[in-house]
């Protein structure tokens, strides 16, 4: 009996360190990810539409890239607005909510840029590109868009939901989630938080 329960006693431990291991990489979130150095793991608790992200309670996104939906044979990175405030946008033409909102994602565009940010449009479920090119045409719209029909790009967004658009995420100048919005957001939505985020200089 001495024999069996040091053993019972080293399986128990075992079993405790691997659902401890589980629990901080599946996590609750953000912090989680952030003590393992891990990258952003997205969580909606109570079915909340807006979450906002504390500095310490971030992880970053890995960078993802996909065609542009403007210019033929371009790619668009995520990397390619390294030190920027990015504002990532799930949209498409067909959605009522997204076309509501474009007009303050323009003005969002407008007030970043010449801070060091940018809006980048992720158009999901248009399937006729041309249809999607003519909606950007005729709004006015300078901000790049990734052409992502399928939305594969959610499986870098860490778990954002893909049937819930417009989404709306914003990425600090290390590409942390600081909010994501699974809403119509207008302007003041976004420049409340992607402003003091702007302020902040790059970390070198």
């Amino acid at each position: 009996m001495s024999k069996i329960r040091p053993r019972i006693i080293t399986a128990m431990l075992a079993l405790l360190t691997t659902l401890t291991v589980t629990a901080c990489s599946s996590g609750e979130g953000a912090q989680n990810a952030v003590a393992l150095g891990g990258t952003f793991q997205f969580h909606s608790p109570g079915g909340q539409t807006e979450i906002f992200y504390d500095e310490e309670q971030r992880a970053p996104l890995p960078n993802f890239s996909g065609p542009s939906l403007m210019e033929e044979g371009e790619e668009i990175n995520l990397s390619d607005f390294d030190s920027e405030v990015v504002v990532l946008n799930a949209w498409g033409q067909w959605c009522a909510p997204c076309r509501a909102e474009v007009d303050d994602l323009q003005i969002v565009q407008e007030t970043l840029e010449p801070l060091g940010g940018t809006v980048l449009g992720i158009n999901v479920r248009d399937y006729n590109q041309t249809i999607a090119q003519d909606f950007i045409l005729d709004n006015g719209v300078t901000y790049p868009s990734i052409y992502d029909p399928p939305f594969r790009t959610a499986a870098s967004l860490g778990g954002i939901p893909t049937s819930v658009v417009p989404t709306t995420i914003i990425l600090d100048r290390e590409h942390r989630p600081a909010a994501v919005f699974l809403r119509e957001v207008d302007a003041d939505d976004i420049l409340d938080v992607a402003l003091p985020l702007a302020e902040k200089a790059p970390q070198s």
